[in-house]
């Protein structure tokens, strides 16, 4: 059990690091001499708000929208939760209503926009022609193709009306300040919340090779979508960017240095993997596994952060983290100095309850005692089953903030 109570503190560290109301004060822009207008989107949405809120001197208003169970009680700055990862109604009302709040700004005006992971759903205006429903299908069909986070954001900016640098296009001239928390690989500003608020690379090519590349079944309107030039987004040099500053607040690296200088006081050596870590869920398993079992006698954490991927076959209920940890037991088959975590830092690992779970040198053994079979088990995509019979779910609810995946492997 101590080795459990350390592997959850080292998650609890790295979310903590993530924490807006410790991060955001240094990062403020000076008030304007205008109006202060106060957007958001993503699942740290509602605590940056808020964080936004304790530390300003000057007036404002505003309206962020985050996910369902997500939000926080602000004063001026209204709060809307929507869906995720399917964008719904709510969130594309509330994406029509911010896209309007930042038109008709003057020069002497700020927006002060406040982005993080999940945003891409939850700030999700359609493209002229499309309707919400056709970028549900979209969505959903990314979801179920195993497409990493840049190339399911390269599709969706091309079907947006907001995303891409368009946010910030028709806030000029007044002065745009992103301040973001990070939830993607290589911390990209373009690819956080699918970048609203600056420049581009991607372009119309990009996306419709992504959709040739996973064979995705799209409408022929959407495909018009990407077939119009007049849908390209906004390019580095674009004039309507001009007055746009982007700056990252919080990032994974940070969240598991947080955890690695925990684990070095309690006396382990912590020895991080890196913080960009993509790939299938269970073949990067299979790779961790292996540097778990050549690591020796020395007692040491191996930290990795990053954004793994399931390419969904089964109809079991999973999420990439636990799916993770099944394929990890598999392969380290009830090695006795093992222990692992693997959660997601916003509470919610894909879809369902759970922040993650917790391996055991006894898990195989405890599951085959529970008639559960391990790699069938794998194959269906039920990670969450095998785990949830065991008692092994890490439950956290929201923690209302997102730096992506953090796990942990105890060789002790």
């Amino acid at each position: 059990m101590m080795n459990e109570t350390f592997l959850k503190s080292l998650f609890e560290q790295a979310v903590a690091a993530a924490d807006p109301l410790k991060v955001i004060q240094g990062h403020l822009p000076p008030a304007p001499k205008g109006k202060t207008v106060v957007i958001g989107f993503g699942k740290a949405a509602a605590s940056m708000a808020r964080a936004v809120e304790e530390h300003w001197s000057g007036n404002l208003t505003g309206l962020v929208v985050t996910r369902y169970e997500h939000g926080m009680d602000c004063q001026n700055i209204r709060v809307v939760e929507a869906g995720h990862p399917l964008p719904d109604a709510a969130g594309n009302e509330a994406a029509e209503e911010i896209f309007s709040r930042v038109q008709g700004l003057s020069s002497d005006d700020l927006v002060l926009c406040l982005c993080s992971g999940g945003g891409s759903a939850l700030f999700s205006l359609p493209a002229p022609g499309l309707t919400l429903y056709e970028k549900q299908a979209v969505n959903r069909a990314l979801l179920r193709s195993g497409a990493n986070i840049s190339e399911m954001n390269c599709v969706r900016k091309h079907l947006s009306a907001v995303k891409g640098g368009r946010l910030a296009v028709a806030a000029h001239p007044a002065t745009v300040v992103t301040l973001a928390i990070s939830d993607v690989p290589g911390d990209d500003p373009a690819v956080i919340a699918s970048g609203p608020t600056v420049a581009d690379p991607t372009t119309l090519a990009d996306a419709r090779a992504v959709v040739d590349k996973y064979k995705l079944e799209v409408s022929p309107t959407v495909m018009d979508c990407l077939n119009n030039p007049a849908m390209e987004t906004p390019k580095p040099g674009d004039s309507g960017l001009s007055k746009s500053s982007f700056a990252l607040i919080s990032t994974p690296a940070e969240a598991l240095q947080a955890a690695a200088k925990y684990a070095e006081k309690e006396g382990v050596r912590a020895v991080v993997l890196g913080d960009d870590i993509e790939g299938e869920a269970r073949e990067v398993a299979g790779d961790h596994a292996h540097q778990a079992l050549q690591s020796g006698q020395e007692k040491r954490v191996l930290i990795s952060g990053g954004e793994t991927t399931v390419t969904l076959t089964g109809t079991g209920r999973g999420g990439r983290n636990a799916e993770y940890l099944l394929s990890l037991a598999i392969e380290l088959d009830g090695h006795p100095g093992i222990w692992a975590i693997a959660c997601d830092t916003d509470g919610i690992d894909g879809s369902e309850d759970n922040a993650g779970a917790i391996l055991r040198p006894d898990t195989l053994a405890r599951a085959k005692n529970l008639g559960l079979d391990a790699v069938a088990m794998l194959a269906n995509n039920d990670a969450y089953g095998f785990f949830d019979a065991l008692g092994d779910l890490v439950i956290t609810g929201p923690t209302q903030t997102n730096v992506n995946d953090f796990r942990a492997i105890l060789i002790a």
